[in-house]
């Protein structure tokens, strides 16, 4: 069965009705980032090639069944814009070869390690920074990596995300402090998108030349519209799992009407894969030109903060100057064996996954 296309009211009850290679991997991270030091992945391959299903751990079933609309729809396995149902395999379903530009991140680190981290992006000419781990607390110890990082890479273009890290009081002074490093945007300082129109006013009457993006506020497909309805940000990031897949996010960013960035949620390259598709494809306007650049980098390198990946060391969603492909990616079977999680946690995956699809059955307007 799992040739066939469904809708979601025609899915049957069970998912291992479906899908009966579901792979459950923990990948190490070289670094804490987000708070953890490895990441687990659920991959299951349809139709149209593998894909991913990862939201973390601490999501309940609601809003990780977004997460499996998009694994679900990459796959081929529910109707979406990934290619006819009955369409080539994974490995021909991208032949162009095309390419879209990625940014490096730099966690919250020491700024002796701001150097070796970066190394790893290889050439890139835009790095996003995380900031507010401890909130204003870490403020001394951000101006010192990002004056590290200045006094490496002057001329790269620099953004920084606060991960809704800041209270708007607290946005304001270290906005104040951020505008010396030249930003070209912070994403989501502040948690309420009413705050986020509030810090965005109060920069403009201080003249302070910090742009807003949005990020944690777009989680749902109906919230990138009160941000722009409430001018609350200039930019938004998408993340294709979050927002139920592909076809979801372009209408996102298209009823919008803002310049976007596709990110990544911290995915293995089967993930990212799916990022890149919808990068490549963004559209350009006056508005992308003026705040982002000709060729927007899209936060897809993540890969480079894993010390393991689902591929070889020289394939994958890798980055090589600055640059990852638009391809559809298969795990190597080697690699899931060796990352395969021990029996206990792949059976938690598969009842999680089970619940979403049990959740999605029951909500067919989400296809």
């Amino acid at each position: 069965m799992a040739d066939h296309v469904f809708t979601l009211s025609d899915l049957p009850e069970r998912f291992d009705e479906v899908i009966d290679d579901l792979h459950v991997l923990r990948l190490p991270m070289v670094t804490r980032f987000r708070g953890i030091t490895e990441r687990e992945v659920a991959l299951f391959s349809g139709p149209a090639g593998w894909a991913e299903f990862s939201p973390f751990v601490e999501y309940r079933t609601e809003e990780a069944s977004r997460w499996l609309h998009a694994a679900l729809e990459f796959a081929g396995l529910i109707t979406g814009p990934i290619g006819p149902p009955n369409g080539p395999p994974a490995e021909a379903a991208d032949p162009t070869g095309r390419t879209v530009a990625v940014n490096g991140t730099l966690p919250a680190c020491s700024p002796g390690e701001v150097e070796t981290i970066l190394a790893r992006y290889g050439r890139v000419g835009t790095v996003k920074a995380k900031v507010a781990e401890h909130g204003l607390d870490s403020l001394g110890e951000d101006l010192e990596r990002l004056r590290e990082f200045r006094r490496l890479f002057p001329q790269a273009t620099l953004r920084l995300d606060a991960n809704a890290g800041y209270s708007l009081d607290e946005a304001l002074t270290a906005s104040a402090q951020f505008a010396d490093f030249g930003l070209q945007y912070v994403e989501q300082p502040v948690a309420a998108v009413e705050d986020m129109a509030r810090l965005r006013a109060e920069l403009d009457r201080r003249g302070l030349p910090v742009v807003l993006a949005a990020d944690e506020s777009i989680r749902k497909a109906e919230d990138p519209l009160r941000v722009a309805e409430l001018g609350a940000a200039e930019v938004i990031i998408v993340k294709v799992q979050p927002l139920g897949g592909i076809g979801s996010a372009r209408a996102v960013i298209d009823d919008c009407g803002l310049p976007a960035v596709v990110s990544s949620a911290l995915e293995s390259s089967v993930g990212l894969a799916a990022g890149a598709a919808l990068a490549a494809g963004l559209p350009r306007t006056e508005a992308s030109r003026r705040l982002l650049g000709d060729d927007p980098a899209c936060g897809l390198g993540t890969v480079r903060l894993f010390a393991d990946d689902v591929t070889d060391p020289h394939a994958g969603m890798r980055p090589v100057d600055g640059y990852v492909p638009v391809t559809r990616i298969a795990p190597d079977p080697d690699r899931l064996q060796m990352l395969a999680v021990d029996p206990g946690r792949h059976d938690w995956w598969a009842e999680r996954l089970q619940q979403c699809w049990s959740l999605l059955r029951r909500r067919p307007e989400l296809d």
